[in-house]
């Protein structure tokens, strides 16, 4: 029973490990790189929760997973550093096992992109998370560069067998065995959900904006390197042809509300104009007719 005891004593004196996972972000207008919007939203949300807790209660950690050398003073270099000008001293750049013994060398993404294969990052991440063992792990629902395919939370939480919640927007507490978020729902509403952890939470857009990075700080921060397995190609992203976006069919209405009144007006009000109509008791085909006719009328289809 002592040492049962010593053991449960132990474990509640060690700091809960904390791990944002951050990428490189892309200016939607000048296509400089940049930190990403909602990766900054999560290291935000894990330092309100280390500043909430006592002191030494959390440990937070940020890390990056490249599969191509970053060097000193590049424009990957500048755009990793804003996440340190949040308040951060060191940022773990997960990389594979063969770029640790070669020189870092100042590199062009775009030529990078074209002559060298698609690096998969995820396995490396997997390999590092499943060493550290965090209790918890934060970030971002999409990525701004490359695919953005929003895979990434849920290949590394079945990977790892952890629980998964999306669309948090505020992490209320954590004792080391729970946490208490609340999530994101249609219409500005707002669950407050109890998670076991270890945990995997991505963020939504509408959590709180990221602070202004200070560039004294990130100029004093450390990017480390940590080798974390070999490189996995993806022989199917290899295969795809990328070319520039095109624009896109205009979307149906969506309320974003970022305040709590927003929120209750989004939540309470009636739909507006009354221009709806409702069906009942018709065929299949007269149904479709009046969805195509919606679809057209939206410019959805033209």
């Amino acid at each position: 029973m002592k040492a049962d005891h010593s053991s449960i004593a132990q474990q509640a004196s060690e700091p809960l490990e904390v791990v944002s996972l951050v990428s490189l972000g892309q200016h939607p207008v000048s296509g400089r790189l940049r930190r990403a919007e909602q990766d900054a939203r999560a290291l935000e949300l894990c330092l309100a929760l280390e500043r909430q807790s006592a002191p030494g209660a959390v440990s937070l950690s940020a890390w990056h997973a490249s599969g191509s050398k970053i060097a000193p003073g590049s424009e990957q270099d500048q755009a990793l550093r804003g996440y340190l000008g949040m308040g951060l001293e060191s940022l773990t750049l997960v990389t594979p096992d063969s770029l640790q013994a070669e020189p870092l060398t100042a590199v062009d993404p775009q030529a990078a992109a074209a002559d060298q294969p698609v690096i998969d990052v995820w396995p490396l991440l997997v390999t590092r998370l499943k060493q550290a063992a965090p209790q918890l792990v934060v970030c971002g629902g999409q990525s701004e560069t490359g695919e953005g395919s929003g895979l990434l939370p849920h290949l590394l939480a079945e990977s790892l067998g952890w629980p998964l919640v999306e669309g948090i927007v505020a992490i209320e507490s954590c004792d080391g065995a729970h946490l208490t978020a609340l999530q994101a729902l249609p219409r500005g509403q707002r669950r407050r959900l109890r998670v076991k952890l270890p945990a995997l939470v991505s963020v939504d857009a509408a959590a709180p904006a990221a602070r202004q990075s200070a560039f004294a700080q990130a100029r004093r921060g450390e990017l480390a390197s940590l080798a974390s397995g070999e490189l996995a190609h993806d022989a199917v992203a290899e295969t795809f042809a990328i070319a520039p976006a095109r624009k896109r069919p205009k979307r149906l209405k969506r309320i974003k509300a970022t305040s709590a009144r927003d929120r209750f007006k989004a939540a309470a009000a009636k739909a507006e104009g009354g221009s709806g109509k409702r069906l009942e008791g018709v065929s299949a085909e007269e149904g479709a007719a009046e969805i195509l006719k919606l679809l057209r009328e939206e410019g959805v289809l033209r």
